[in-house]
């Protein structure tokens, strides 16, 4: 049995798996430049890491898995690079697609959608068509995201109902605003996993990660499979969640 599926087996045997685990993907650069190579080539090894994190997820019985795959900051990157990145999610999508559909997956992409390119946008938009009625497991893709822009939109659809008389003052609570961010129905991330031993949250899901469990790995993403989720899984079990509350 390998080590992946001796921590699986113990995933399995705690019983409390994290229902929605998200994850900052870092190190793509670092991974490549440590290789004395281009960068891409360090974003299309991640890439793979994706497939094997999906299929791991599906595996431990997780239900929801967050991945942050370009934030609104990177468009600032140069332009050789973002064309690359861009290229490789046209190229994703097209590859993955149909097996994604046959495993169970629902694809959702989140974030400014408007800013992709046509040809990303448009197959952006078919993966999601395609595995709309999937209910395995439900895959967030957020691309060009981020946090504090979210919640400035939230807050602007909140201010246009109240001017349109749809919504009262008063009745702005946690619940109009949750359901006004990209992740409205959703339920919070129970699980952060940051990849390459960075400890930042980088302007992903401020709102959502209010009481979410963190854990640091040192593995840099193209290199994070099997075996680096499930350990992650392992130490989440170990976790006392109180939500502020103090233990009986």
């Amino acid at each position: 049995m390998s080590a992946a599926d001796q921590l699986l087996a113990q995933v399995k045997a705690h019983g409390v798996v994290p229902r929605h685990v998200a994850i900052i993907m870092d190190g793509n650069g670092r991974w490549a430049r440590e290789r004395m190579l281009p960068r891409p080539v360090g974003h299309r090894n991640g890439m793979k890491a994706v497939r094997e994190v999906v299929e791991a997820a599906i595996a431990a019985g997780v239900g929801v898995l967050s991945l942050f795959a370009f934030s609104q900051e990177n468009w600032q990157r140069p332009a050789t690079e973002v064309s690359a990145l861009m290229a490789l999610l046209e190229e994703y999508i097209q590859k993955e697609a149909r097996e994604l559909d046959e495993q169970g997956v629902r694809v959702v992409f989140l974030g400014d959608l408007d800013r992709l390119p046509g040809p990303q946008r448009g197959a952006v938009d078919r993966v999601m068509a395609l595995t709309a009625h999937n209910s395995t497991l439900v895959l967030n893709l957020f691309i060009s995201y981020g946090a504090r822009a979210e919640l400035v939109r939230a807050a602007r659809l909140i201010a246009e109902d109240v001017a349109a008389g749809r919504l009262a003052p008063e009745q702005v609570d946690e619940a109009a605003v949750a359901g006004r961010l990209f992740t409205a129905g959703c339920p919070d991330p129970d699980l952060l996993i940051r990849t390459s031993g960075e400890k930042r949250i980088s302007n992903f899901l401020l709102w959502q990660l209010a009481y979410t469990e963190l854990h640091i790995s040192p593995v840099l993403w193209p290199d994070f499979g099997r075996a680096e989720l499930y350990q992650a899984l392992v130490d989440f079990q170990s976790r006392e969640r109180r939500f502020g509350r103090v233990s009986a």
